[in-house]
């Protein structure tokens, strides 16, 4: 079996953009529902609704893929799962180390998904003594003594990092200083790495913001619709103005400072 570190995704090669990279997971997630279902075919707009995205984004995207479905019956829904797997390297293996095995680092540890998306937990590591030996999803916690080794004996390309936020950094430095070229980040701060290794950071706080910002932008406008008088904008400034938008034709997320 190939593993993660002979064998890289494609995308980059073929010029995807990384938004369409970004889209990918959500529209095989919908795939992957719709072949346990044993649906054949699918049309773009069914499938964008399903992946929560508009239908001509959608047949943007697949045209990198060089999929273009056909006219009146629609896109097959196995060749997507397939051809957007390959895209994703979801198609051989990629073993993944996990640093700190607390409540979040057993949780990930737990979760059911990893396997049937082409990733391997190959080890759990923790820097507290006592975790040692002690199995977690089946897998034993190993000390964070032996992360360099565990890396090299299983070709590691991909860690995941649960630490507390003090102790990200070292273990990320660690992890690339081992061969480590893709971190996947759950700790609440942001990591420094040099040129080559990519980092996704998992934030739930900031998702939280966001979600806050929604609620309170949602609770004013229902103030403005209960009677309350709008603020006056300068006619000129109403008739002249766009809403400013981001290269693929969406308005700009909003992110915390």
């Amino acid at each position: 079996m190939a593993t993660g570190r002979t064998h890289r995704p494609a995308t980059r090669s073929r010029g995807i953009p990384e938004a369409t990279v970004a889209r990918l997971p959500l529209y095989l997630r919908a795939l992957t529902a719709l072949s346990e279902r044993s649906v054949p075919t699918v049309s773009s707009e069914e499938l964008a609704a399903a992946a929560g995205v508009n239908s001509a984004k959608l047949r943007k995207d697949f045209s990198y893929l060089g999929s273009y479905g056909t006219r009146g019956v629609g896109y097959d829904v196995e060749y997507l799962v397939y051809q957007i797997s390959r895209e994703l390297g979801l198609t051989q293996d990629w073993p993944v180390v996990i640093v700190g095995i607390g409540n979040l680092g057993a949780a990930l540890a737990n979760y059911g998904g990893f396997a049937s998306r082409g990733f391997r937990v190959a080890a759990l590591i923790d820097a507290d003594p006592g975790m040692a030996g002690k199995p977690v999803a089946g897998i034993p916690v190993q000390h964070t003594d032996e992360l360099e080794s565990i890396i090299r004996d299983n070709g590691v390309s991909i860690g995941v990092i649960a630490t507390p936020a003090g102790a990200a950094q070292q273990v990320c430095d660690r992890l690339v200083a081992a061969g480590v070229t893709s971190i996947l980040n759950f700790a609440p701060t942001v990591l420094s790495v040099p040129d080559g290794v990519d980092v996704r950071k998992v934030d739930l706080s900031i998702e939280l913001q966001i979600l806050a910002f929604h609620e309170q932008r949602k609770a004013g406008e229902e103030a403005t619709t209960g009677g309350v008088a709008e603020t006056a904008v300068p006619a000129a400034a109403r008739e002249g103005s766009t809403t400013d938008q981001g290269p693929d034709g969406d308005v700009p997320a909003v992110m915390p400072a």
